[in-house]
């Protein structure tokens, strides 16, 4: 791998699934070869001390900008070429592709060789916008590679490339930790500690938002409870629709079989997986498909702790499935298809491990940190 510029706006301290998707990259590529320039996470002296203390850890060097947003201004794309050429860099590799990948062009004309800029589901949004179409296009000229998450993101990205653009397309999508997330993750501390140990519980872990669907499980409960009346949803994650779901969970008539977490450190989130006997998250697409789901780590994260999951059919969601194999994928919307699907699964044991296993299998087959590293270093 060519020592490599990474150019970012997601990078920790800052909480996000983008962020732990460039951080377990960074970690698995020579510290050596390896220079990131990114955002601040937060004004104020704590927001700067979080920070300071998290680059200290790194191995790699890590230059912070003053804004906590990066856009491809003059000043900013002036200080990444800049720094190319200080840290001797060859290569770049843009984190989210727009808007960032806008600044292709300058940082080719200052040495850069190989450049490699990285879709999420934005991108999927802003190929459905005239304006923003033509954003991407300028970035798929400028760029080597543009890689994506799973077929759904790469069909509607590549219809805003040229031809010889979206030809360059590369599936890199994040992985999972499957030493960190597995069947022994603790769990049952989990369920003792909430008082869960003897119920059957469906597991959510996301951040709250309208998309993830944590309103449609919610409203799945009593006919969940009509079958298995000893049903307990636990919701783990924090959030500005928490308020919203809470509502929901009492006008329903559900709040004695709702657990709300709230936030949950990174590290005890495995556990919390754990805790669960399906995982479910029937996510949705929202506003005109502007708010889609890119993929859906979540469900792996899942698989790998051996449950079965029932995924919505949100945008890349389907992608972390093996539908029939290791889980199934619903109707975001339907509150129905969830709750027989959570049903079925609540009460067949033997077909909950059969699901967990292949999807544990299938992670370790395809989903794997150190498989996806090998793969982008060879595109770096």
């Amino acid at each position: 791998m060519d020592k490599t510029l990474i150019v970012t706006n997601d990078f920790p301290p800052r909480p996000g699934g983008i962020q732990a998707f460039l951080h377990n990259m960074a970690l698995r590529v020579d510290p050596a070869q390896l220079v990131v320039y990114a955002s601040t996470w937060k004004r104020g002296a704590e927001g700067a001390a979080a920070t300071a203390a998290f680059d200290a850890e790194q191995p790699f060097t890590v230059v912070r900008d003053r804004t906590t947003m990066l856009l491809p201004t003059p000043r900013v794309t002036r200080r990444a070429a800049r720094l190319l050429r200080e840290h001797g860099c060859s290569s770049v590799w843009f984190g989210a592709a727009a808007p960032l990948g806008l600044m292709a062009p300058a940082l080719r004309g200052a040495g850069a060789r190989r450049i490699v800029a990285t879709t999420h589901g934005h991108e999927a949004g802003w190929a459905q916008l005239p304006a923003s179409r033509q954003l991407l296009r300028r970035i798929g000229e400028g760029t080597d590679t543009i890689t994506y998450l799973g077929e759904y993101t790469r069909s509607r990205i590549a219809s805003a490339l040229t031809p010889s653009a979206a030809g360059r397309m590369v599936q890199l999508p994040p992985g999972v930790d499957e030493k960190t997330f597995h069947p022994g993750s603790g769990g049952d501390r989990v369920r003792a500690r909430l008082g869960l140990s003897d119920r059957p519980v469906v597991v959510c872990v996301s951040r709250l938002v309208p998309r993830k669907g944590q309103d449609t499980l919610i409203l799945a409960m009593p006919a969940i409870l009509a079958r298995v009346p000893d049903a307990v949803l636990l919701i783990v994650g924090g959030g500005p629709y928490a308020g919203e779901l809470r509502k929901l969970a009492a006008e329903t008539g559900v709040t004695d079989s709702v657990r709300f977490t709230g936030p949950v450190p990174w590290e005890e989130l495995p556990a919390h997986y754990g805790a669960g006997d399906v995982f479910a998250m029937p996510c949705r697409t929202r506003r005109g498909g502007l708010d889609v789901e890119g993929l859906g780590i979540v469900y792996l994260e899942a698989s790998a702790t051996g449950l079965p999951v029932v995924a919505g059919d949100s945008g890349g969601a389907p992608d972390a499935v093996l539908d029939g194999e290791t889980g199934w994928v619903v109707r975001g919307s339907s509150a129905e298809e969830s709750a027989d699907r959570i049903v079925t699964l609540l009460g067949d044991p033997e077909l909950r491990r059969r699901m967990g296993e292949r999807g544990r299998a299938w992670v370790e087959e395809k989903w794997r940190w150190d498989l996806l590293a090998e793969k982008l270093k060879a595109l770096l």
